[in-house]
């Protein structure tokens, strides 16, 4: 029972504890005054419910949708991502991606220090041998 309900409750064991006539205008007005509160603490309490299963419901939705957007943003960036590299000039760590790559040089720039950092091709997929082949 909300702290409202009790409350209009109390109020009412009140009216009657006193004996309110309501024969009289005085009397008519408090115990309609009171039938009042007690419709309004009962639409509130209505409104409370209905406000924690929205909040539950949005909770849900709210966790689904953090869910799906690092679903979605994790792994465009996962495929974009080479390998995680070392810099030897400055030690920091970041993420080759195929972008920091041009495909005819042997290095790539640091996105900390700025400094050429070079690399052998090391590949033995299918896609790597047949350039080499080609390149003979």
């Amino acid at each position: 029972m909300s702290y409202i309900k009790e409350r209009v409750s109390y109020l009412k064991g009140l009216a009657e504890g006193m004996k309110i006539d309501d024969s009289t205008n005085e009397g008519k007005l408090l115990k309609a005054m009171i039938e009042v509160l007690d419709d309004i603490a009962l639409a509130v309490e209505d409104i409370e419910e209905v406000q924690e299963q929205l909040e539950e419901q949005v909770d849900s939705i709210d966790e689904d949708l953090e869910e799906f957007a690092r679903i979605l943003f994790d792994e465009e960036e996962d495929d974009d991502v080479l390998a995680q590299i070392e810099c030897p000039h400055c030690n920091k760590v970041f993420d080759l991606t195929e972008d920091m790559i041009d495909g005819d040089s042997d290095s790539f720039e640091c996105p900390y220090c700025h400094e050429e950092i070079a690399f052998e091709w090391d590949c033995d997929c299918e896609d790597c041998s047949e350039e080499e082949e080609n390149k003979e």
